[in-house]
């Protein structure tokens, strides 16, 4: 299976060709430079695996949280693709993405969403290896943050960062913050993404629209 993926949810831009688990990827920190690399890094990564658009079985692209411009700069680059070479295409929530990178069991992804509030959300990693959201993903105040169960959790992504001491006492010593990876990458979008195009649960191109969260 080859897939094409891409995220545009925080400050980095990352692109990626995932063919069975083989991937070549193009990871950028561009802050608010979305428009001008992305289509780059799309024709850099498909140069590198010498594919054609029409090549991929599908389209995958971190749908959110994140920036609103960049969240719809991503999307709409996703729908111009995938009408322009009539792909099917699966959303990602760009948490999970950051989820599915870290080397842990249980993870609270959590990302800066201005205004003194974080969008997260909990994920444990399933028997196959792919992490699978507990309950719903949220923007809340970083003291409203809630911890599932009683285990060890990794808190990953720059929400721990902007916010580490209003995270720490809200979940005391439960949690052990990671300062590395703290951005998704187009590459697990990609892992994420390929079990639902196995599954047949794709959309189509005019379907392919950001999740904000927040109103």
């Amino acid at each position: 299976m080859k897939l094409l993926a891409l995220d545009t949810a925080t400050a980095a831009c990352s692109v990626a060709a995932w063919d069975d688990g083989e991937v070549v990827e193009r990871f950028e920190w561009v802050e608010h430079g979305h428009s001008e690399r992305l289509l780059p890094l799309v024709d850099e990564v498909l140069a590198e695996v010498g594919w054609e658009l029409t090549q991929c079985d599908a389209l995958a692209f971190g749908c959110g949280p994140g920036s609103f411009t960049a969240l719809r700069i991503g999307a709409g680059v996703t729908q111009g693709l995938a009408f322009g070479a009539d792909l099917p295409v699966v959303p990602v929530s760009s948490l999970a993405a950051l989820a599915q990178g870290q080397n842990a069991p249980r993870v609270l992804a959590a990302f800066d969403a201005r205004m003194s509030q974080i969008y997260w959300g909990a994920y444990a990693r399933n028997a196959k290896g792919l992490v699978e959201l507990i309950g719903q993903e949220r923007v809340t105040s970083p003291a409203d943050l809630a911890l599932v169960g009683n285990e060890i959790w990794l808190g990953a992504g720059n929400g721990w960062t902007v916010y580490r001491q209003a995270l720490r006492q809200a979940v005391g010593e439960a949690v052990e913050i990671s300062d590395d990876d703290l951005y998704p990458h187009a590459r697990d979008v990609a892992e994420l993404a390929a079990g639902s195009v196995e599954a047949g649960e794709t959309v189509k191109a005019e379907e392919a629209v950001p999740r904000y969260i927040r109103n």
